[in-house]
């Protein structure tokens, strides 16, 4: 397979072949001008996805090692290489959004508890497992679902797995009911503090 001028005068190299290559004989020069083809077009994508120039280049990164991974799922009665290297890019900033989506809430809940250990160890101490009538407070203007999630996570040692489990509720909305209790909390204290 040859390379083929398009509509716009413009070469298109053998895409498809090389993607055969890389599928049936895992060769790393068909790989290597796929990756010199694909490379500015992926990083574009991801600057403007992400705007950042690091995350571009993990975008970069992990979406051909995905090509190099799957290439013999590629079927060119089915599609465009370009088609296909694209959906795989998209679901690879996908996968990406949703780690650092997952990370923003892991460290907004990491966030609260140092919150909590200060008010405690300043004023109060927690008699017979009560907790203090300062956090108390605070709970107390949380809706009742959100005050279970707080106290399951922090007063309680379950993981929000568990207190899905126990409410019979999704995990996002554990998440989701969390984040919010949380950036509530932080406001509250900050008025006090």
């Amino acid at each position: 397979m040859r390379a083929e001028i398009n509509d716009h005068n413009e070469v298109t190299p053998p895409l498809e072949q090389w993607l055969c290559d890389i599928a049936n004989q895992r060769d790393k020069q068909a790989f290597q001008r796929l990756f010199i083809w694909f490379a500015p077009k992926i990083q574009r994508f991801g600057i403007k996805q992400f705007n950042n120039p690091e995350t571009a280049k993990e975008l970069l990164q992990d979406t051909m090692t995905n090509v190099w991974r799957k290439a013999h799922l590629f079927d060119m009665e089915k599609g465009a290489a370009t088609t296909w290297v694209y959906t795989i890019m998209r679901n690879t900033s996908f996968d990406m959004l949703r780690k650092m989506r997952t990370h923003k809430e892991d460290q907004l809940s990491d966030d609260i508890w140092p919150l909590v250990e200060a008010e405690t160890t300043e004023t109060l101490s927690f008699d017979d497992h009560l907790m203090s009538k300062k956090i108390e407070r605070y709970l107390s203007r949380l809706s009742h679902d959100q005050r279970q999630l707080i106290e399951g996570i922090y007063f309680k040692d379950l993981s929000q797995e568990q207190l899905a489990t126990q409410f019979n509720i999704p995990l996002g909305t554990v998440k989701s009911r969390l984040r919010l209790a949380i950036a509530k909390l932080k406001h509250l204290m900050g008025e006090n503090s």
